[in-house]
């Protein structure tokens, strides 16, 4: 009668007990003591707020890094195991893989120790058990590896040479070998980046680059970190350097004689490097990026030299033979998030000639360039082109009044995930200028005095494209040109003077 009172007060002594001690604990907390400390836990810092994520190349030799950021958790991506299996640019279908689940082991079986003897008609055989854990991984196999919203950034993949970077618009099915077919459509890079921050400059691998030669004669060398490569004049180049060498003749001026053909030989070197910023701070805009920037950069040289009679533009345009073509995909690796960058560069001789004047000039050019877009809320996107570069000349010999100008140039589009965001044209330049005045006498004899100088110079061209809003900015309605950067010097000037007999000409020597 009396125990269900005892077990009660038992019951009541033991809550109490267990109140004293989580009030005790409670009591020695600074968290409940001190609001200033509560209120700096609940607070978090700003410094922390706004992740900056490390801009590098990716490791080479891995395997396709791929990032997936969970369309309603929002915010950066993070790495993850899945793989693009196969893409379809043009209808966005995709096959996500999964690794695959290891499948447990076997549980041992105990009918043998426990029934030494064949079942009986009373002692029906025992059903064969199955192990949850083999259940739950029967079951996992089959679920989708992503869902309706995610966002997927990968690096070249089967069906993808220039990346992906895609939403999930429909998941259509899932297979047991753990593959998720699925309906994309392109996205932003806002999307998987986020509110961090990330700023870098990564230098591209120029034995990774596809050079495709277009004219004969054409030999291309590199250098990159322990793999050394000489030019095909046996300088070493430097590091990170890539090097084409070319001879190429060029149309003749009609009527010249055969002694007047022209030709360009040298060589262009370069160290290619692709420039990358985002902030992901919104300022009070919406979903957008507070800032970004695109761009190419990089060392330049070259040397070469023009003989001849050039001939003269074609129709008012200067006459251009493009020599080769190279491709590369880097990927940048944007904290856990792969960026493929795509960069194409065709290279190209340029003449400009009013077919008069023949010139035996040679040249050597060093210096920089960096070309892109920015953008800030407070400008939206606004171009970068800049070029610091200097030569001398090495050779210089006009032969005649005239005008001509040659470049050995370079035009270059950089842009992501396979859509072009900046144009460049980059077109280091000689150029040539004589004039003649005449003095003759009755038996038809005289002299020619000449003046001459000659110029180098850099003209730099190009455009922002509207593909640049795949960092998820504004979009503008029109290409907004880079603006035209032109710089020029004077590489020598001088006289000369020539006996004649007939027509002027002038001879100038420098």
């Amino acid at each position: 009668m009396h125990r269900p009172k005892l077990k009660r007060h038992a019951l009541l002594t033991a809550a109490t007990l267990a109140a004293v001690l989580i009030t005790g604990c409670s009591t020695n907390s600074p968290t409940t003591t001190d609001p200033a400390a509560r209120a700096a836990a609940e607070t978090p810092d700003p410094a922390a707020a706004q992740e900056q994520l490390a801009v590098v190349s990716a490791p080479s030799g891995t395997a396709t890094p791929t990032a997936v950021a969970d369309g309603g958790e929002g915010g950066t991506a993070k790495k993850s195991s899945l793989k693009v299996a196969s893409y379809d640019r043009k209808s966005g279908r995709a096959v996500i893989s999964s690794p695959p689940v290891p499948k447990p082991p076997a549980a041992p079986s105990t009918s043998a120790s426990l029934s030494p003897t064949a079942p009986t008609a009373s002692t029906p055989p025992a059903k064969p058990s199955t192990s949850p854990s083999a259940s739950a991984s029967a079951s996992a196999s089959t679920q989708p590896s992503v869902s309706v919203g995610d966002f997927i950034a990968s690096a070249p993949a089967p069906g993808a040479p220039d990346g992906v970077l895609a939403e999930v618009t429909q998941v259509v099915g899932a297979t047991e070998d753990g593959d998720t077919t699925v309906d994309t459509e392109p996205a932003k890079l806002n999307s998987v980046l986020g509110e961090s921050k990330a700023k870098g400059t990564v230098p591209v691998d120029p034995s990774a680059m596809e050079v495709e030669p277009l004219l004969k004669g054409v030999n291309v060398s590199w250098a990159k970190t322990g793999d050394l490569h000489f030019g095909p004049e046996g300088a070493k180049l430097p590091l990170g350097s890539l090097r084409i060498d070319v001879g190429a003749a060029v149309a003749t001026a009609e009527g010249a004689p055969a002694s007047a053909a022209a030709s360009v030989e040298g060589f262009v070197q370069l160290a290619p490097e692709v420039a990358f910023s985002y902030d992901g701070s919104d300022d009070g805009t919406g979903a957008s990026p507070g800032g970004a920037f695109l761009g190419l950069s990089g060392d330049w040289a070259s040397k070469w030299s023009l003989k001849g009679r050039a001939a003269g533009s074609t129709n008012g345009q200067p006459i251009r033979i493009p020599f080769a073509e190279l491709h590369s995909d880097p990927v940048i690796q944007v904290g856990p998030i792969p960026v493929v960058v795509n960069l194409d560069l065709t290279c190209y001789i340029q003449v400009n000639a009013d077919g008069r004047v023949t010139v035996d000039v040679e040249q050597d050019i060093k210096g920089d360039f960096r070309v892109g877009g920015t953008f800030s809320w407070a400008k939206g996107w606004t171009p970068v082109s800049e070029s610091e570069m200097t030569g001398e000349p090495l050779k210089a010999t006009v032969t005649a009044a005239g005008d001509v100008k040659a470049a050995l140039g370079a035009e270059a589009t950089v842009g992501l995930y396979g859509t072009v965001g900046v144009t460049a044209d980059l077109a280091p330049y000689v150029r040539a200028h004589a004039e003649a005045s005449a003095e003759g006498s009755s038996d038809g004899t005289g002299s020619v005095t000449g003046t001459y100088a000659l110029y180098g110079g850099v003209d730099l061209t190009g455009s922002l494209q509207l593909h640049l809003t795949i960092f998820g900015t504004p979009i503008f309605q029109k290409k907004i040109p880079l603006g035209t950067l032109h710089r020029e010097w004077l590489l020598t000037e001088g006289k000369g003077e020539a006996a004649t007999n007939g027509p002027p000409s002038t001879r100038a020597t420098g």
